[in-house]
């Protein structure tokens, strides 16, 4: 089965429901948005990290530490 994709009346009814209000001239365009963010993310969604740790795991540090001569 295809995905048809978002149209600009279901972009304008999903807005609404989350309390923004369009202007008609923009339905399109919020649609295209939103197509192209889905897209993005099904991509994402199909990459395999395997054993890649989360984020969390790595520790951020508040000063760079400078330890290697010029």
């Amino acid at each position: 089965m295809e995905d048809v994709g978002l149209t600009p009346p279901e972009a304008a009814r999903w807005a609404a429901r989350a309390g923004l209000l369009l202007t008609v001239d923009r339905h399109a365009a919020v649609a295209a948005t939103a197509d192209h963010i889905h897209s993005v993310v099904a991509v994402l969604r199909e990459l395999d990290f395997g054993e890649t740790p989360p984020a969390g795991v790595y520790g951020a540090r508040a000063e760079e530490i400078r330890d290697a001569a010029l």
